[in-house]
């Protein structure tokens, strides 16, 4: 379904979206104008879906530097030992 609309472009706006209908990059003003609110929506979700992730980040319990670079250190003794890099 599409719905007609009245927007307002500045003067650089719409030169800018007529030389990429005129490179034939797009088949219409409209393309790039619905192009454009895509990418928008996409950086929203994408904001979005971040904020929620650190919102849940935030809400779990946490660890000390010290005990995440002691448990860094014995993941990477593991790792030398499977390697038989150490004993």
């Amino acid at each position: 379904m599409t719905v007609k609309s009245s927007i307002s472009l500045t003067d650089q706006q719409d030169a800018f979206a007529r030389r990429l209908v005129a490179e034939g990059r797009y088949s219409s003003l409209s393309a790039v104008i619905q192009h454009g609110l895509e990418l928008v929506q996409r950086e929203s979700d994408e904001t979005e879906a971040l904020r929620l992730l650190l919102q849940q980040r935030r809400q779990e319990p946490s660890i000390s530097p010290e005990e995440m670079a002691q448990r860094i250190e014995a993941m990477f003794k593991e790792r030398r030992k499977e390697r038989g890099l150490e004993a």
